[in-house]
């Protein structure tokens, strides 16, 4: 019987495990800690160490030069999906030597593992890629609609995008309702987007920009579900009167 560990599983993390396990895998799992990978090749664990954080390829070749340099195989990883449930929804790429046998164990869940071309960083790009039109899409669209709150132009905004993007308005709330709560743990993953167009020569502020957004979203963590317009408020800095 295959011996899987997870290494601080929040509730993607819960449901990849329940995933493999469906397959007969034996999954085990451990609380967080700090500079995980430095405590792994600590204990000179020679097994197969699969990072799936929402990271840069800079970040995920580091990581994978320590984890080989004490002695295991490493192999990247990028998710895309809700926490995999049902079938046909969550994407775990991955990418590296040992890829080839990880994407077999997590395949035979509801998991669906595609193993990607190029080494460590492939997949994390891949997750960088997508990620940073999905979530930086919604920053930027609340942003936008910040900005025509706080000047005062809300409501003749709308009527345009009801003319001509129709769809946009209630995309503006669906940004909001959803990633309220959440928004805090995408601040780290909007910079390591940023990261990864600076190391390709692309221009970075955007998502720099995306991660700020985020940041003023970071206080809806906890508490009650905050409206639209409590969101806009919380995007728009105070000015002097």
């Amino acid at each position: 019987m295959t011996t899987i560990g997870l290494l601080n599983p929040g509730d993607m993390g819960s449901k990849v495990g329940a995933a493999v396990r469906s397959s007969g895998s034996r999954v085990l799992w451990a609380g967080a800690a700090v500079d995980v990978a430095k405590e792994v090749a600590g204990l000179r664990f020679a097994g197969t160490f699969v990072d799936g954080n929402a990271i840069s390829p800079a970040t995920a070749r580091e990581i994978g030069g320590i984890i080989e340099k004490g002695g295991a195989n490493f192999v990247d990883g990028g998710i895309i999906g809700p926490p995999p449930v049902q079938p046909g929804t969550t994407r775990f790429y991955v990418s590296g030597t040992a890829s080839e046998r990880i994407a077999a164990l997590l395949n035979a869940g509801p998991l669906q593992a595609i193993v990607v071309p190029g080494g460590p960083g492939a997949a994390s790009t891949v997750k960088m890629a997508y990620a940073s039109w999905t979530k930086g899409s919604a920053a930027l669209l609340l942003a936008v609609c910040a900005l025509a709150s706080a000047e005062g132009v809300e409501e003749s905004l709308v009527r345009e995008w009801k003319i001509s993007q129709p769809e946009l308005s209630s995309r503006a709330e669906s940004a909001a309702k959803s990633n309220a709560r959440k928004a805090w743990r995408f601040i780290g993953e909007m910079e390591e987007i940023a990261a990864t167009y600076a190391a390709a020569g692309l221009p970075d502020a955007f998502h720099q920009g995306a991660a700020e957004v985020y940041r003023r979203m970071a206080i809806y963590k906890e508490g009650p579900m905050p409206s639209f317009a409590d969101v806009l408020r919380a995007l728009t800095p105070r000015r002097p009167a």
